[in-house]
């Protein structure tokens, strides 16, 4: 892939590029017929059994089920971690089967920000540098990587915990420190792996009303979890089971985003 290339893509793929008319909205993702099929001896397991849907630019989106429903394996699919047994999926209008090495690369590295439950930080790095890797990984000097890592730590108000190593953080702060890395090359998209999985009721809250405010500054968000009351925080809910799409519906908040749209 051109340097060109990656730059074009990245301007249509970044968040200030995504504002569009109402009701023009395009598909960001577009899965059709998702197999994932695990070999067990002479046996099959089929983690996903054809799975169908699109979510465009700038929803809010929680993938809900409850363990072992298939969400992680399609996750894993989304973010361009695994590949599927059988059907297409395509992201920001490409057949991901079609990229190569360097693009799929670029997409995990610069598309799609990664929050995980265990957040994933170097123990010995400070705040400020577990945020400047994936600008390491994309080659940017090291003037502009440590002031686009300050921003994005200010952005998740932590502007004041810099220098502090995970240890001296907070479940809550390690956390922001997790969605700052994510948010630090400007993705299209926030994929986050049960966020809140690790933090008391408090602090979930404050990640959620992060993740919102997130989403309000134009990012797509699709957030998996096994919790009701986390998946009602997006305004799409997709439930799993047996590896199907069992529903596919708007949550409350969805609905109430809804009517406060239609009342402007």
């Amino acid at each position: 892939m051109s340097a060109n290339t990656i730059m074009d893509e990245q301007i249509a793929t970044s968040p200030e590029a995504q504002t569009v008319a109402p009701g023009a909205a395009s598909p960001i993702i577009r899965t059709e017929d998702l197999w994932k099929t695990y070999k067990m001896g002479s046996e099959e397991l089929h983690a996903l059994r054809g799975v169908s849907f699109e979510i465009k630019r700038n929803e809010y989106v929680a993938i809900m089920g409850p363990s072992g429903s298939g969400k992680s394996t399609l996750m894993n699919l989304i973010g361009c971690l695994d590949t599927p047994s059988k059907g297409q999926y395509f992201l920001n209008g490409k057949l991901v089967s079609e990229m190569d090495d360097d693009e799929l690369a670029y997409i995990r590295n610069r598309e799609i920000g990664f929050v995980f439950q265990t957040f994933n930080l170097l123990a010995r790095a400070t705040a400020l540098q577990n945020v400047e890797l994936p600008l390491i990984y994309s080659g940017v000097p090291s003037g502009e990587r440590i002031q686009r890592a300050r921003d994005a730590l200010a952005r998740v108000d932590l502007a004041d915990r810099m220098t502090h190593k995970p240890n001296e953080l907070s479940g809550g702060q390690r956390q922001r420190v997790a969605i700052a890395r994510a948010l630090v090359n400007n993705p299209s998209i926030i994929l986050a792996d049960e966020p809140t999985g690790n933090l008391d009721s408090q602090t979930s809250y404050e990640i959620m009303a992060l993740l919102d405010t997130l989403h309000g500054q134009g990012n797509t968000i699709i957030l998996v979890t096994h919790e009701p009351d986390i998946a009602e925080y997006a305004h799409r809910v997709l439930h799993i089971l047996d590896g199907q799409i069992d529903s596919d519906r708007l949550s409350t908040k969805g609905h109430e985003h809804t009517a406060n749209l239609g009342s402007n």
